[in-house]
């Protein structure tokens, strides 16, 4: 009964969103891009969805260790060399 209550007040209210909507939300929240008014919905929808709380848990979890890990990528042109490397190695390991 709450459900149905549920979906009828999210086809006439844009405050609540459907769980693919709040993981959306919750990803662009990682990276910075959501918006305040995205955040707000999210927050509303964190307050009766169990499940996608303990999604947006994970993920703040880990965003936190990514950032404290300090990894650091290789620039595109050491990605380059190291793959021409690596294909010079297999030619000649193949003859």
């Amino acid at each position: 009964m709450l459900k149905r209550k549920l979906v009828l007040i999210m086809s006439k209210n844009r405050i609540f969103i459907p769980c693919e909507d709040a993981n959306h939300v919750c990803d662009k929240t990682q990276y910075e891009d959501a918006t305040l008014w995205e955040k707000i919905k999210l927050n509303i929808h964190l307050i009766y969805c169990r499940a996608c709380r303990k999604y947006t848990k994970n993920n703040t979890k880990l965003t936190k260790i990514i950032k404290k890990s300090e990894v650091e990528c290789l620039d595109k042109k050491s990605k380059e060399a190291m793959q021409l490397e690596f294909e010079k190695a297999l030619k000649e390991h193949s003859n």
